[in-house]
């Protein structure tokens, strides 16, 4: 690629070009940055262009021509989820003109009566995404999120430019960003993208004279863009944008957190009135449309703020509680009722159970250790909810609790921890299991045939999205996995699926296997060993007990794979796997010979086919380490060999394989 524009211009057609071209989004950066290079100077920069004056004779003439290019470019390539990778791969070659905010949001607040040139509205979202990912890469100074093992260390002189970009932009954007919010206010994703920019913002600069009069032009602009939108991501970042500002270090503090009180008690004041109109009609209530997306958007607005803000004096949580036992009892709440009073209720907690102090009166502890066990209880009862959204998002949200719960310290208060203190009981250990294995790894029915296009566009699309949503449970059961929540032997029904499901879920497993490896490694191999067992076990008793094991069979072949894989997780250094291996094999010989009858070791065990499977880690051991193994294994076998048959195989491959 670095050859290839300086040396064979001519060579390559339209076609090669736009092929290489599109490494910019690939995730080895230096691989991004040389096709950055080749793109910028092939397609972006003023060589080989005739440089294209406005029409009237405006200051950004070039950088507008650019900029265009960049966009059409940008749009044309279809990979709009990943500006971050396209903006990084050009940082080296067109940091210049790719941090001219300036010449950027002139071009979106361009009036097309005073210019004929006005940007399409594809165009204007493509822009603000740009923008968004150029202020981010000057700000952080690293590469984006999966292009480059770590964060990168910025030496003396990239971490002058960094705060001289970060003065730049917090200069520039305080005084246009307020006018952006407002020509874009009823766009959710232009707004939302918009609502990102204040946190690369440098408050200190922000609190100087100059800058801070434009504040009030900002609350104003992002209160009205809360009263006109319930979409989530506006109102997140809406809510973050009041918490970064609501820093009570700088100067601003007094004036933003008056903003916030005021915008509170206007959302609280509507949610009240919209509850006592329900509290008044209950059932009557949940038949009018209107009525539903009120308070949909009424709760969702008071969540999105209690993510981010201590709301407790204004008592939200008796509110939407009350509305979920009312949900228990009668199950009549809409969903679009139910999921935000659960999120809004869990904030409500988790602020609470932050307030706990050192000094906290037992009284103040014991009430709430009361709430606490309520709400595990209100989302146990959703796992089981008719309508699945809620089902998945109780479930999440009790994985979340519970992490939270088992390893909160309470701000140093011991007895606190230990009145607060919860772990999951047996029974919902299996039931949270239990859901994973119905909502994760169920096998969904057949696919629909005979779709059009449209239809078979929509059914991709849902795929994907059921899919990721699939991936946030197991990740949220997981995690109670690899921070002892539940019990690791939990993770052998998870384990199962690795090879199968692979592709959709494989880094999570792996990951799970790795941490919990990293934990505790002997638990840790017992796990992968009763995976095994449990799944050899389910295969003997699908199999004739008269014709024995069959080794051909798709079960017995996906076992040892499974094995094999797991195998390879140990990695290329067998002394830091040892102890893992040694046991895997002792659990393993133990098992093949359990339920052997007689004291000489002549009658056939019924489990000693699985000595195949564990032979898949024979290469895993250290030398010294498979002398030993052999020795164990002998303490269960009779000398000579009875191996008159091919029901004796398993043994002689298992020890020949430690044998090599």
């Amino acid at each position: 690629l670095l050859f290839l524009p300086r040396n064979c211009e001519d060579v390559l057609s339209a076609e090669d070009c736009e092929t290489l071209y599109r490494f910019v989004y690939t995730t080895h950066r230096p691989l991004a940055v040389a096709a950055g290079e080749f793109l910028y100077k092939r397609l972006l920069s003023q060589e080989g262009h005739e440089e294209v004056q406005p029409k009237r004779g405006g200051k950004f003439g070039a950088s507008t021509d650019q900029l265009k290019r960049l966009i059409c470019f940008f749009l044309e390539s279809e990979l709009h989820k990943h500006v971050a990778y396209l903006i990084d791969s050009l940082w080296d070659w067109a940091g210049k003109f790719l941090k001219d905010w300036e010449c950027m949001t002139s071009l979106l607040l361009k009036n097309a009566e005073e210019d004929g040139e006005a940007l399409s509205d594809a165009h204007e979202s493509a822009l603000i995404e740009i923008i968004l990912a150029t202020v981010r890469e000057a700000a952080e100074g690293h590469p984006p999120v999966g292009r480059g093992a770590a964060k990168k260390i910025l030496s003396v002189k990239e971490k002058k430019i960094q705060l001289e970009d970060c003065t730049k932009i917090t200069e520039h954007f305080t005084m246009v960003l307020p006018q952006l919010l407002a020509k874009y206010s009823t766009d959710a994703q232009k707004v939302a993208n918009l609502l990102q920019i204040p946190q690369y913002y440098d408050l200190d600069v922000y609190s100087t004279g100059h800058l801070a009069k434009h504040l009030d032009a900002l609350l104003r602009e992002v209160k009205d863009i809360v009263a006109k939108h319930s979409d989530l991501s506006v109102l997140e970042a809406s809510s973050r944008t009041y918490y970064i500002l609501c820093s009570e270090e700088i100067a601003i503090y007094s004036q933003v957190d008056h903003a916030r009180t005021q915008l509170v008690d206007e959302l609280v004041g509507q949610l009240n009135q919209l509850l006592d109109g329900f509290w008044q009609k209950e059932e009557g209530f949940c038949t009018d449309a209107g009525e539903i997306s009120r308070m949909h958007s009424a709760l969702r607005r008071v969540a999105a703020f209690h993510n981010a803000h201590d709301l407790t004096k204004w008592n939200l949580y008796d509110k939407t509680s009350r509305l979920l036992v009312f949900e228990m009892e009668h199950e009549s709440l809409p969903v679009l009722m139910s999921l935000p009073a659960l999120q809004c209720t869990y904030f409500a907690l988790l602020w609470q159970l932050a307030a706990v102090s050192e000094n906290s009166p037992k009284e103040t502890l014991f009430a709430l250790r009361r709430e606490l066990r309520r709400f595990s209880q209100i989302c146990m009862c959703f796992l089981h909810h008719k309508e699945k959204d809620v089902r998945e998002k109780a479930f999440v949200i009790l994985c979340d609790w519970l992490l939270i719960l088992s390893h909160q310290d309470s701000n140093n208060n011991k007895e606190a921890a230990g009145l607060l203190d919860y772990l999951p009981s047996t029974s919902l250990q299996e039931k949270l299991l239990f859901f994973i294995q119905e909502h994760v790894f169920m096998e969904e029915e057949g696919e629909s045939k005979d779709l059009t296009e449209e239809e078979e566009r929509k059914n991709e699309s849902r795929k994907l999205d059921d899919l990721h949503k699939k991936r946030n449970l197991l990740a949220a059961y997981c995690k109670l996995i690899v921070y002892n929540v539940v019990e690791m032997t939990a993770a052998a029904e998870i384990y199962k699926h690795y090879v199968k499901t692979y592709n959709d879920f494989g880094d999570i497993i792996k990951e799970t296997l790795s941490r919990t490896r990293h934990n505790n490694k002997i638990q840790s191999a017992k796990t992968l060993v009763l995976c095994l067992q449990q799944l050899f076990q389910t295969h003997a008793k699908s199999q004739d007990s008269s014709s024995g094991v069959d080794f051909s069979s798709a079960s017995f072949t996906n076992m040892k794979e499974l094995a094999r894989r797991f195998s390879l997780t140990f990695g290329w250094d067998q002394v830091k796997s040892r102890e893992s291996v040694a046991m895997i094999h002792k659990e393993g010989i133990e098992f093949a010979f359990q339920g052997a009858t007689g004291v000489d070791g002549k009658c056939l065990p019924p489990n000693l086919s699985f000595l195949l499977i564990i032979s898949e880690f024979s290469n895993k051991l250290l030398k010294p380490d498979k002398r030993l193994v052999y020795a164990y294994l002998q303490r269960y076998i009779a000398e000579p060999l009875p191996c008159r048959g091919d029901e004796w195989q398993p043994l002689i491959w298992y020890r020949n394989s430690l044998l090599a």
